[in-house]
């Protein structure tokens, strides 16, 4: 009888351990799971701390799509987008254009490894890359293109970067928000997906330096 009672005694402690351990074992993953959804989303919040909170918002098929009717099949030379989120625009105008190289520019790390794997799984892992930088520390200096998802309150002053740094060639393709100094060349009127169209050279004065600039100083 009193074996009997040991034995129970001995089974309900093996039970109490096992239960602990299980308990710890699932506070410990469920930790673990709060900690790396915090750095995630921490990823997504950060933005909005900044001067010019550029939040995440993909572009639609339809902005896509206006995007690339400035794009012309035969374009070379080098495309930035500013603010590239998940890539889909960046890895739309290397499948469209085989011959121009494509560049996206985005804080989010998430988004910047999520971009890579997309330019892989679509086949122009060679043609587009991507960066994780801040926008305004980026040198723009050689692309001949350069599509910009901005905010209002951020596009005056970036207006000013891309007339100091583009190649007086450079075409740029301003979505949700227009440039508030530069005159479009072309727009695509299509409400929340309008695309405004700019051409730097039709901005330039024969010294070529950008009209803006006197304008502007």
């Amino acid at each position: 009888m009193q074996m009997e009672i040991l034995n129970e005694s001995a089974q309900n402690s093996v039970k109490k351990q096992g239960m602990s351990t299980g308990g710890k074992l699932l506070i410990g993953v469920t930790g673990g799971i709060g900690i790396g959804l915090s750095i995630v989303c921490a990823s997504f919040v950060a933005p909005a701390f900044r001067k010019f909170c550029l939040p995440y918002v993909p572009a639609t098929t339809e902005q896509i799509q206006n995007v690339l009717q400035y794009l012309p099949k035969n374009a070379s030379g080098k495309l930035l987008d500013i603010g590239s989120g998940d890539g889909r625009i960046v890895v739309a105008a290397a499948q469209h254009a085989k011959g121009l190289k494509t560049d996206g520019v985005e804080l989010n790390p998430w988004l910047v490894y999520y971009s890579r794997l997309a330019a892989l799984r679509h086949g122009v892992g060679q043609q587009a890359r991507f960066f994780r930088r801040d926008l305004w520390k980026f040198n723009i200096s050689e692309y001949n293109y350069v599509v910009i998802f901005g905010v209002e309150q951020m596009m005056q002053d970036l207006e000013h970067k891309l007339i100091a740094e583009c190649p007086h060639n450079a075409k740029i393709i301003a979505c949700r928000f227009p440039l508030p100094q530069l005159q479009p060349a072309r727009i695509i009127e299509d409400g929340v997906n309008t695309v405004w169209f700019y051409d730097l050279r039709e901005h330039r004065q024969p010294d070529g330096i950008p009209a803006a600039v006197n304008q502007i100083s």
